[in-house]
């Protein structure tokens, strides 16, 4: 991607536009990219690769090995996990499996003595749950599908498994490589392409002193889409500050109405005498969300509070609210645009990395929770939220509280862009005129209650 034509692109809309979502739209046709192909400014080559090696043959097909990397920065995949599915070139048919298993059999019928694991011409794959036994397992497995992003856990970003296909080809010249690649994670949003035949991958052994190599190695790589993934937005965000009395809440209707008949108007009041039974015993709606009533009807909010003002510093205070009851977010992870963050001095009870997708240019910082501490998001109540600060130093040639540059210009939750409150709705601050006509009013209210005590006085 050519920096210089993402720049261009980007002065179609200011970051602090009305319509965010119009605003992406506008920028991807600019690049001359569909929603769907899923570019990413913040991480623009961030993907998911599966790497298919075929480690050795056998008489009536071969045993490969098939690992996921999760080369995003900051998407992850939670519980319950991720679904790889394909479809066979040819009939083949998987005889066993470790690391994971089809979700279905299939029709086996022509087989009699041995039963192969799937017969599926299109077999969708997940993974096993932490616990499985030892003779089931294979390197990188067994943790419910869930997938870290590769800068909060680089090494659970990986998972993988092994397969033993049968009546497929024997040889590089025989066999075909599956096609029309699916990933599920759990719902959509990725987009898979066709695989390709690389370079074959090395296998270093755990002494490093042998190196084998895979017969052959394909790669396909996944790219994810928000657009595809929800019809509607998953949090908002919320501003307030200490110079100004002003509340700004997410937009109304942020991430659904109340009013309207579909799941995101499904919620129930915070207050209400019903909500212990009714998160306790769901029935039937066991896997639906249920939100807490509000305005914004956003299932996650972010709260961003201007807090305090120094000599050369100036402090803000960072709160993530959850607001369904069904649902936490282990492994959360926030990201943030500002053009502060290339003087951010000190953060408090969160981890921080700074994203620089782009040469010389610093704005961008990812945080995500303390391990054991605050890297679990809870469901709504008391306890679902995470909060911390962030102490900034003053680069006196861009410092202002003015026309709302202490706010964020872009914030992502779990890789999602969140809704930002329109800008002219932003806490503003008193300009020097109102300041001037204040202190004019406060000094003649002073000396009209001096001449009235001299008054007094005679």
């Amino acid at each position: 991607m050519n920096l210089q034509r993402t720049e261009r692109c980007s002065r179609m809309g200011s970051p602090l536009s009305v319509a965010s979502a119009i605003v992406s739209l506008l920028l991807l046709s600019c690049l001359g990219i569909s929603p769907t192909e899923a570019y990413d400014p913040l991480d623009p080559i961030g993907n998911i690769t599966v790497k298919w090696d075929i480690l050795s043959w056998t008489s009536d097909g071969y045993v490969a090995m098939v690992s996921m990397y999760n080369f995003q920065q900051y998407r992850h995949i939670q519980a319950p996990g991720w679904q790889l599915g394909w479809t066979w070139a040819k009939k083949e048919v998987i005889w066993s499996m470790s690391g994971g298993q089809t979700t279905e059999q299939g029709d086996c019928l022509k087989f009699h003595s041995s039963i192969p694991h799937c017969c599926k011409r299109d077999p969708t794959v997940v993974d096993l749950l932490p616990g499985t036994p030892f003779n089931l397992q294979t390197a990188n497995c067994c943790r419910g599908g869930v997938l870290s992003s590769w800068v909060q856990d680089p090494l659970n970003a990986v998972s993988a498994f092994q397969i033993t296909v049968g009546l497929a080809g024997t040889t590089n010249k025989t066999v075909r490589s599956p096609k029309k690649f699916t990933l599920k994670a759990p719902g959509p949003g990725y987009t898979c392409g066709n695989p390709k035949l690389v370079r074959p991958t090395r296998f270093v052994m755990p002494d490093k002193r042998r190196a084998t190599q895979a017969m052959m190695t394909w790669n396909v790589t996944c790219t994810y889409s928000q657009f595809l993934a929800q019809k509607m937005p998953t949090c908002c965000v919320s501003l307030s500050s200490f110079y100004n009395d002003t509340f700004v809440n997410c937009p109304r209707c942020a991430c659904g109405c109340r009013n309207n008949a579909t799941d995101s108007g499904s919620c129930i009041q915070a207050d209400s005498p019903h909500l212990a039974s009714v998160v306790s015993h769901p029935g039937k709606s066991a896997n639906a969300p249920l939100l807490q009533c509000t305005s914004h009807m956003c299932p996650v909010r972010v709260h961003w509070h201007v807090k305090l003002n120094y000599k050369e510093f100036w402090r803000v205070k960072i709160t993530i609210t959850n607001f369904n009851y069904r649902m936490n977010f282990t492994q959360w992870n926030l990201v943030v645009q500002h053009p502060n963050f290339d003087n951010l001095t000190q953060i408090f009870s969160f981890n921080y990395k700074p994203l620089t997708p782009y040469a010389g240019l610093n704005d961008t910082a990812m945080l995500w929770g303390v391990k054991y501490y605050n890297d679990l998001l809870m469901e709504a109540g008391p306890s679902g939220n995470v909060q911390s600060e962030l102490l900034f130093w003053k680069d006196k040639s861009s410092f202002t509280f003015d026309k709302g540059w202490a706010f964020p210009r872009r914030i992502y939750f779990n890789g999602d862009d969140c809704v930002m409150p329109p800008p002219d709705a932003y806490p503003w601050l008193p300009n020097s005129s109102q300041r001037s006509v204040i202190s004019t009013l406060y000094s003649v209210a002073m000396i009209l209650a001096s001449g009235s005590l001299l008054w007094a006085h005679r």
